[in-house]
């Protein structure tokens, strides 16, 4: 029997959505496989495989593999005022939106918006430092995931790395001998994000760092604008402790700080760059800002955040509604899904954030594993397996989803 011709298979899976080129690859493959019936299920693998909405109940706020942040921004199709200046009638400067509303809430003299929080770094480094040294205590010469190495980015920065201290001790006369030996352009503290050194150890804090002489730049990379956290009535949760924060960094001397956008800020993914306008000023006119700045869309949606941040309305920005959430209110929910046993669980904040703390949460568990069965939903739920159950965490599900979730567990109940 002849196989059917390429386009003519290609036609029976148009009900799958998927744009006719892609049809037609689909249904090439499974002809020269010799299978013509694998063309429906090779159709819905490329449409699983495109991005879209997920439930995420995994626990992770900041799931890296989930986009980290959940973010919600639309515009109409229309064009922006991105670099117009208004009321002079001339070209302006896109660093005139976001970034100085970011820089407002932090309170910092100016900020910078790149396109993630590795670009800030590199671009501070080659704005400030090519050709001179730079000292770091040996014990912040951090990776984080992907492959985000310190010693890396300054390499190819063309900024000379200076350590000092060792792995778990770092003096400040560490600091002071590295000033005076090697004429340094910045000293560089880097925030231990995904990992705690305990035990025999020793840091030194922003502001003797400060008082060296030399511009401190601190990489704090998961972007809490301010420990007091204005935009939550409560107050800073308890999780939050030892978490440094934007603010108090810059106000402790910092010259600049770096930060990612779409961790503790809850935004895109971006990078900023927040601190001493001159220092700013200097990094925005490198050659590198061009090719790290984000487009509009980030901007608009960095805007949005920043807005919230202003406006003290910590419920406006998802990642801030979800980590606050009573466990109460959780435990209620996991009650009203209908299926599988309310369990106590321990939600993180997740993209090398806060290592080793848990938020205390709520959700459901079911006998068995069927995670696959989940992720194979429409959508997909995003769930973990813990002592032969799966488990369900409510902290990173919004509440609209819930109906999703109790009817993907239910199908795998019966």
């Amino acid at each position: 029997m002849r196989p059917p011709s390429v386009d003519g298979l290609a036609r029976t899976l148009s009900d799958t959505g998927l744009p006719h080129p892609l049809l037609v690859d689909v249904a090439r493959e499974a002809i020269a496989a010799g299978d013509v019936d694998s063309a429906r299920s090779r159709a819905e693998h490329v449409t699983r495989a495109l991005l879209r909405p997920v439930v995420n109940a995994t626990g992770v706020l900041l799931h890296t593999n989930l986009g980290r942040a959940p973010l919600a921004h639309s515009q109409p199709a229309t064009y922006t005022n991105l670099e117009l200046d208004l009321d002079a009638g001339r070209r302006g400067s896109r660093d005139a939106h976001a970034a100085g509303l970011l820089a407002r809430a932090a309170g910092a003299e100016a900020a910078l918006v790149v396109n993630n929080g590795a670009a800030a770094v590199l671009l501070v480094l080659a704005a400030l430092a090519r050709g001179r040294a730079v000292v770091v205590s040996r014990g912040e010469l951090v990776e984080i995931g992907g492959g985000f190495r310190v010693p890396e980015v300054m390499a190819e920065s063309g900024a000379r790395l200076v350590e000092v201290g060792t792995t778990n001790r770092t003096r400040l006369d560490d600091y002071r001998s590295a000033v005076a030996r090697d004429d340094p352009a910045l000293v560089l503290k880097v925030h231990q994000s995904n990992y705690r050194i305990v035990g025999f150890t020793e840091a030194v804090d922003v502001a003797a760092l400060a008082a060296l002489g030399v511009p401190l730049v601190v990489d704090l990379g998961s972007g809490l604008l301010d420990s007091a956290t204005p935009w939550l009535a409560a107050g800073p949760p308890a999780w939050l402790a030892s978490e440094p924060a934007v603010r108090q960094t810059l106000a402790g001397g910092a010259g600049l700080v770096t930060f990612s956008g779409d961790k503790l800020l809850g935004g895109p993914q971006a990078g900023v760059v927040a601190g001493r306008a001159d220092l700013v000023r200097a990094c925005a006119r490198h050659p590198l800002a061009r090719a790290l700045r984000p487009g509009g869309l980030v901007l608009a949606a960095m805007q949005e955040t920043a807005l919230a941040y202003l406006r003290r309305d910590g419920d406006a920005i998802p990642f801030w509604r979800m980590a606050t959430a009573p466990v109460e209110t959780l435990r209620a929910r996991a009650i009203a899904l209908g299926v599988g046993e309310t369990v106590d669980t321990a939600a993180v904040a997740g993209a090398g954030s806060l290592p080793g703390l848990e938020i205390p949460s709520a959700g459901v568990a079911i006998e068995g594993d069927h995670t696959a069965a989940l992720r194979a939903g429409d959508p997909p739920v995003i769930a973990r397996v813990a002592e032969g159950r799966t488990v369900c965490d409510l902290r990173t599900v919004d509440p609209t989803d819930d109906t999703v979730l109790a009817k993907a567990l239910l199908s795998c109940t019966t």
